[in-house]
């Protein structure tokens, strides 16, 4: 994930980076159990790779993609990633349990990763430059009760 520009330190994308690291994670271990042909632990993971990537996207969607269409520059990047969230979704949600197209998967995983990649080292850091202190404010998350 991205370490040397500091987007990382405004909260929103520090937690879109955290989730990024939690949801490369769970498709390394999906991709790990197809190659070892271990498909009843595969369709538990991409359960569980499903259900981080759903609040994930609408997050992203919600927040800080809505700032940068508003703020307009990066907006056909934006509609890109967000065609790229329908696609991946698409994939992973349409794989028939009885039957699984595991090709398929692996061929969504590795566009999942170069789309994490395109928000962390491009979107990301372009954002920080782009959004006024404004749109910050709107999509920084409350801190926790009690913290």
């Amino acid at each position: 994930m991205c370490n040397y520009c500091g987007c990382r330190d405004f909260p929103l994308i520090g937690r879109l980076s955290e989730e990024h690291w939690q949801i490369e994670e769970s498709a390394g271990a999906l991709r790990r159990a197809i190659g070892e042909s271990r498909y009843g632990d595969a369709a538990l993971l991409l359960d569980e790779l499903l259900a981080q990537l759903l609040p994930h996207t609408a997050l992203e969607e919600s927040g800080l993609f809505a700032e940068l269409r508003a703020e307009g520059s990066l907006a056909g990047a934006v509609d890109r990633l967000c065609d790229e969230h329908d696609e991946i979704h698409g994939v992973f949600g349409a794989i028939d349990r009885a039957a699984p197209d595991w090709p398929a998967v692996l061929e969504a995983i590795g566009k999942l990763h170069r789309h994490i990649d395109s928000e962390e080292h491009g979107l990301f850091p372009a954002s920080v430059i782009m959004l006024p202190i404004s749109a910050w404010d709107r999509i920084t998350p409350e801190p926790a009760a009690g913290g």
